[in-house]
């Protein structure tokens, strides 16, 4: 073969793509360049506004906003909301400030490897958590979880979790050599694990847990910070292994948003690497003595941008303090956030941990924990412990998440994001250190004020049912049979910033009507033929179910006495009301109904009618005045 021959055969036709071959039909060549979106004319911000605008109108809305994406904007943390558009000119400004995964400002990563190599796919540490006082139950757990994918464990010792006394029979099976340890419970918790492990090469990436700002957040009362460098320097004996975890989870469990939590760690990182340089040790010591906690919601964007801004914050108290460029990498333990689990169709908390996880996971977390999707209803069994671990496993091993550094990267919301919340975050952490930093922040009530108007906020939207609660506050089901779980001890202390749930309103209403001697019920009295009532009667039954209201329907009022009730709902199309609705409300009230809603906008304005529910009304004010109406019993 000649080298013409040779040449041809490797590198395929000499002509290059473009070019017509008598064994290739036409149609299929592919052109030198593909223009792709290019041969169509481009779209303005304004053209879009003006379609964006039309749909409105078409929609109800006359008055509109000028932008009018002011209308679909949606507040995702305090201060920083977020647009239904971002184009390149919403991040021309950013990239300088986002630099490459492993270098400052870290906010593409801590790390410039998909490091620690799990199974040969990449990822991130799988850290699972143990509370259960039971021993001889515990370490099974945690035999059972090592070897089906976990590599690492999260032990919370004392009152209400493990016994301290009790560590060295709890990890008697475990290789401390192999699997990293984090322990909770304060100094008899840490002092308990650095006596096991005294002449043992500890796997690094452990932690002491030491956590006294986030005591003093819980219980209210202040701590002494006096002791973490002594402790930090025994620690020191073992490579890898840190002293405190700075955990920004008692902030997101108190109703934090992710600005409130971010500024909060950020102040407690800077008065630990205070108290341990002034304990002694330099600054690079200090910095490499900390491991920061955080909270991941089913809100994967805001999560993803919450974990890029606190790397890119926590390198610049790192720039400010004087420490090493290469040692200011966050390093981020992730935990699915315990303010989005449900008590009541638990099930879905599946798919909310497992979003979580994609959040924590894109956004870069070095350790992860997926908390049991029982976990808001006392001790997880064996099963849901499995599918905690299998979310990660799965989304390790088999989506391969971990094998791509930084995948939300360069994505004009995701960037833009990022910017607000670090500059929100940024803002509230420089009032926390004027205040005089953390502890006194704390002390004066500055911290728990604003986290309770964050909160504030959420619940608004909460009861509103903009910020909905599927199979809680939307879709309930109430025929659900819960599943039976061991209570579990209060294992946090009391005392400090309070500990809420998204869904507590609406499920102590589904307790009450649950526990009532006759089910409380709101009967639906459709207009007209099923096709126009169904929207709003099915709406309706969604909302009145939310409280734990049964909802038996018909037509008219002859079904009242039937449905056991006396308080009823009409349901049908604005023009059915137009002609019937006041009629229809006051053979209601002959029947014997002593409430009568209606399912539409208040403006129908129908005589006989004491309400109206329609979308984004105030939910939990319709369902407690119901419970009231009814007797339901607080």
């Amino acid at each position: 073969m000649s080298s013409t021959d040779q040449r041809t055969a490797a590198e395929g036709p000499a002509d290059g793509p473009g070019v017509a071959h008598a064994d290739v039909p036409a149609e299929h060549h592919v052109p030198d360049a593909l223009a792709l979106a290019g041969d169509f004319p481009p779209v303005t911000r304004e053209e879009w506004r003006d379609l964006v605008a039309g749909v409105l109108r078409k929609a109800g809305r006359e008055e509109l906003p000028d932008p009018v994406e002011e209308a679909l904007t949606a507040t995702v943390a305090t201060g920083v909301r977020v647009a239904p558009l971002y184009t390149a000119e919403d991040a021309a400004d950013l990239p300088a400030a986002v630099g490459v995964p492993g270098l400052a400002p870290f906010v593409r990563g801590s790390r410039a490897g998909t490091a620690p190599d799990l199974g040969g796919a990449g990822g991130w540490d799988v850290r699972q958590r143990h509370a259960d006082p039971d021993v001889t139950a515990t370490k099974e757990a945690i035999g059972a979880d090592l070897e089906n994918g976990v590599t690492s464990l999260w032990l919370v010792l004392g009152e209400g979790g493990i016994p301290v006394d009790s560590l060295g029979g709890v990890l008697s099976d475990v290789l401390l050599d192999l699997a990293p340890v984090t322990v909770q419970g304060g100094l008899p918790a840490a002092e308990a694990f650095l006596a096991l492990a005294r002449g043992i090469d500890l796997a690094p990436g452990g932690s002491l847990g030491l956590d006294p700002l986030g005591l003093h957040a819980t219980t209210g009362q202040p701590q002494d910070l006096s002791g973490l460098a002594d402790v930090a320097r025994r620690a020191a004996a073992h490579e890898g292994l840190r002293t405190v975890v700075v955990d920004g989870t008692v902030f997101a469990d108190a109703g934090a948003s992710a600005v409130e939590e971010l500024g909060c760690s950020l102040a407690a990182g800077t008065a630990y690497l205070r108290a341990l340089t002034d304990g002694g040790l330099t600054v690079d010591e200090a910095v490499a003595q900390l491991e920061f906690r955080y909270s991941a919601s089913a809100d994967q964007f805001t999560t993803i941008a919450a974990l890029r801004a606190a790397r890119r914050l926590w390198d610049r108290v790192g720039e400010l303090s004087g420490a090493s460029p290469a040692l200011r990498g966050q390093r981020q333990h992730v935990v699915t956030s315990s303010v989005m689990t449900t008590k009541h169709d638990p099930w879905v908390n599946l798919l909310r941990t497992t979003v979580a996880c994609f959040a924590a996971g894109v956004g870069g977390a070095d350790v992860v924990t997926v908390q049991p999707f029982d976990a808001a209803l006392g001790l997880p069994d064996s099963f849901s412990r499995r599918i905690a671990r299998n979310t990660q496993s799965l989304l390790v091993e088999e989506g391969h998440l971990g094998r791509v550094l930084d995948p939300a990267g360069g994505s004009w919301y995701v960037e833009s994001l990022t910017e607000s919340l670090a500059q929100a975050a940024w803002k509230w952490f420089t009032e926390i250190e004027r205040a005089g930093g953390l502890a006194a922040a704390l002390d004066s009530g500055l911290v728990a004020e604003r986290i309770a108007a964050a909160w504030d906020a959420r619940a608004e939207r909460l009861a509103h049912r903009t910020d909905a609660l599927t199979g809680v506050s939307e879709f309930p089901n109430l025929a659900e049979k819960l599943p039976d779980r061991r209570p579990a001890a209060a294992v946090l202390p009391s005392g400090g910033l309070p500990r809420v749930r998204a869904a507590q309103e609406f499920e102590e209403l589904r307790d009450r009507a649950a526990a009532a001697q006759t089910p409380p019920r709101v009967y639906l009295a459709t207009i007209g033929p099923v096709a126009r009532h169904t929207a709003r009667a099915s709406f309706a039954g969604n909302l009145f179910q939310a409280g734990g209201l049964e909802t038996p329907s018909g037509d008219g009022a002859g079904g009242l006495a039937d449905a056991g009730t006396t308080v009823a709902c009409i349901c049908g199309t604005d023009k059915d009301y137009a002609s019937s609705a006041a009629e229809l409300a006051a053979a209601l009230r002959a029947a014997g109904a002593t409430q009568v809603w209606l399912a539409g906008k208040a403006e129908l304005a129908i005589d006989g009618v004491d309400g109206y529910v329609y979308a984004g009304c105030d939910a939990l004010d319709v369902l407690r005045t119901v419970h009231e109406q009814l007797g339901v019993q607080a």
